[in-house]
């Protein structure tokens, strides 16, 4: 019997699967496919990176890593298909093998991710890759490949194409995809349509819970209400308050978590240990080899800080600031109105410099830092709720 199969399995017949108890959603049931995955090295590797990567040093509650948020979004997404197929299965002929395709691409959306969060890709290897372009998402793809081969897991191919279609469909390769129809399958996990999907409701929880902040998104409400119109998954129009709170929920983790003045600062100071340990450790030569990537984890960290070696010194005294509390300092901040976005592009440690005026100390370019922070409501500068 191959992994996805088209054979009536009862949702409710959980004999071969595994419980695992979650602080968010309660108890989670992995199938024996899913399994397969989670038992592996590479999957397990997710539990030794922090889902906020270094917010921990501000919010001592943010310690949950990939491994569970993962499991969540797991969780969501083969609740969310189920649910369709309770009020529309016949009408849209969703059948077991979309259900386990739904709930592995959840399982393994982030599989590919990197150490410390998405300061890994967006600060560390934007710096040093020299304009080669990395995304996790991608790497995701990559990695269940690798798993699948080197694991030699019995998968239907049709299954594991499509999973795997479904891990990037936020990205521009959303009209790679194999079929047409089922449109509305492809926006549970990574909805590159409206940015509502599984994704988003289980980090926005999870991440406001860990950090003990207040969060007024209810999932259960909106997984409720989920309807296929127009092959689109769509919501009631009263439930319009809701779909708001989330993505206002996920701005204000931005503001208040995610780009606080510390956890930047920490974060900054850690990417600045990075690039200095980079030519002795090989981190950065490791990101296109899966076999080699899934080795890199958050344990980087201690490895410098701990090493005696010359080549890392200033890598280890960059931490051990760090430990110290010893920052890099927030000097100001400009938020630039609304009305004036398209007049302004992205500042640099230059522009600053040469805007400082006549005083007894003079700034270098190197002693400066500069974090251009976008938050909006997914689209820009556009409405998601249009959509």
């Amino acid at each position: 019997m191959r992994g996805c199969t088209k054979e009536d399995v009862s949702y409710l017949d959980r004999r071969f699967s595994k419980k695992v108890r979650d602080n968010v959603h309660g108890n989670i049931y992995l199938d024996p496919l899913s399994l397969k995955f989670v038992d592996t090295e590479e999957f397990q590797r997710l539990r030794d990176l922090k889902q906020l990567g270094l917010t921990y040093m501000v919010y001592p509650g943010a310690v949950h890593s990939r491994f569970e948020h993962s499991l969540g979004v797991f969780s969501l997404a083969g609740e969310a298909v189920h649910r369709i197929k309770a009020q529309q299965g016949s009408e849209l002929g969703i059948d077991n093998l979309d259900i386990q395709t739904v709930k592995l691409a959840g399982l393994l959306h982030d599989v590919g991710h990197g150490p410390f969060s998405h300061m890994f890709e967006h600060e560390f290897l934007h710096r040093i890759s020299h304009g080669i372009k990395w995304r996790h998402e991608d790497m995701s793809v990559r990695m269940i490949d690798h798993i699948v081969d080197f694991h030699h897991i019995d998968i239907d191919a049709e299954c594991l194409k499509k999973a795997k279609e479904m891990v990037i469909a936020s990205t521009e390769h959303v009209s790679h995809r194999s079929v047409n129809e089922k449109h509305f399958l492809y926006d549970i996990v990574a909805n590159g349509r409206n940015g509502i999907d599984v994704d988003k409701f289980d980090y926005i929880v999870r991440d406001s819970r860990a950090c003990g902040l207040g969060c007024s998104f209810q999932i259960e409400r909106l997984m409720d209400s989920m309807r296929v119109m127009g092959d689109e998954i769509c919501y009631r129009d009263k439930d319009y308050l809701t779909i708001f709170k989330l993505f206002s929920s996920r701005a204000d983790l931005h503001r208040t978590v995610y780009t606080h003045a510390k956890v930047k600062a920490i974060e900054l100071m850690f990417v600045d240990s990075l690039i200095k340990a980079d030519d002795y450790l090989q981190i950065s030569s490791k990101i296109q080899d899966p076999a080699e990537f899934w080795k890199i984890d958050d344990s980087i960290l201690k490895t410098i800080e701990v090493s005696h070696e010359q080549e890392l010194k200033e890598a280890r005294d960059l931490i051990l600031r760090i430990r110290k509390r010893d920052l890099y300092q927030f000097c100001n901040e400009f938020s630039v109105p609304k009305d004036k976005l398209q007049h302004f592009k992205d500042i640099t440690p230059q522009d600053i410099v040469c805007s400082q005026g006549n005083g007894d100390i003079t700034l270098k370019e190197e002693d400066v830092a500069v974090c251009n922070v976008k938050i909006d409501l997914t689209r820009g500068r556009s409405n998601p709720l249009e959509k």
